[in-house]
């Protein structure tokens, strides 16, 4: 059987204990090294599993699955995900693809963003669309998302952005001449983002846009290495979130919809500075 393993958000110890077992039984374990990261290293899951743990990377897994499927007819292999096994599009179509081949799967499920998000006092009912917020080059600045938060907001849903990750990247020069050599691993922070952020919301008001959807300043929320013990969560204006190092990845951000009183308690005790998070709040209102 194809095992797909949730890891939570932690360290190597926030693996459930079914997934455990499953595991420490497998012939072969896989970590799925592409869609998100632990912050503990490969070598730290090994030894609390006692398991050789084979890196699965994105060319792997969706060019080279036959690595992973060829002995789960007649063997447990189990693929290990951070966070949740559904978190990412890819591993649904790990399922699809053994179900095609005829081999039996199961989902062990775990915590993920999507989810442990709820601890910034945001409640989980009132999000709408998840999207993704992508790094910008010189030439390439997309903003599609920004028509999706105002969607979200229109509404009155939190829209939870997850920023992107660059791992085992390739420059245009390597790709195009076909060598292996990888760019340094890049992992987007709320500070990036929020840059990114308000040079939209100056585009919009260059190009004459009546409402805004967001505001320089707009309270928003970002949250670093969520289920960790060094866990950061700071509420605040999209200028304030601009100007704040919330440390290593990975990082979200939050932009919150219409907002209960409960969930402005809540947000009020992470504010970066408290006055100017209750005058910005009462703008929202």
């Amino acid at each position: 059987m194809l095992y797909l393993v949730g890891l939570g958000l932690g360290d190597a110890k926030d693996i459930t204990v079914k997934g455990l077992e499953v595991v420490r039984r497998a012939k072969w374990v896989f970590l799925e090294a592409y869609t998100s990261i632990l912050t503990c290293g490969k070598d730290a899951l090994e030894e609390f599993y006692g398991r050789e743990v084979i890196l699965a990377d994105r060319d792997m897994v969706e060019q080279e699955s036959d690595a992973i499927f060829k002995d789960a007819k007649e063997e447990d292999i189990a693929f290990l995900v951070v966070g949740d096994p559904f978190g990412a599009t890819t591993h649904s179509d790990l399922v699809l693809r053994a179900i095609e081949l005829d081999i039996p799967y199961k989902v062990i499920h775990n915590a993920s963003i999507m989810n442990a998000v709820g601890c910034c006092g945001l409640q989980l009912y009132n999000f709408g669309e998840t999207v993704s917020v992508v790094f910008w080059t010189d030439d390439w600045k997309p903003d599609s998302y920004y028509d999706k938060i105002a969607a979200n907001r229109e509404k009155g849903w939190h829209t939870l952005c997850l920023l992107d990750i660059k791992v085992k990247e390739q420059s245009i020069e390597n790709l195009m001449k076909g060598r292996k050599i990888y760019e340094p691993p890049r992992y987007m922070t709320v500070k990036q983002a929020a840059e990114q952020f308000l040079e939209i919301v100056q585009k919009k008001k260059e190009q004459g846009a009546e409402k805004q959807a967001i505001e320089e300043d707009t309270i928003c929320v970002g949250l670093a290495r969520i289920g960790t013990d060094t866990q950061q969560i700071a509420a605040g204006t999209l200028t304030q979130l601009a100007e704040t190092d919330m440390g290593g990845p990975l990082h979200s951000l939050v932009i919150p919809g219409h907002m209960h009183p409960l969930e402005i308690d809540m947000l009020r005790h992470f504010a970066i500075d408290r006055e100017s998070f209750d005058t910005s709040v009462h703008v929202e209102e």
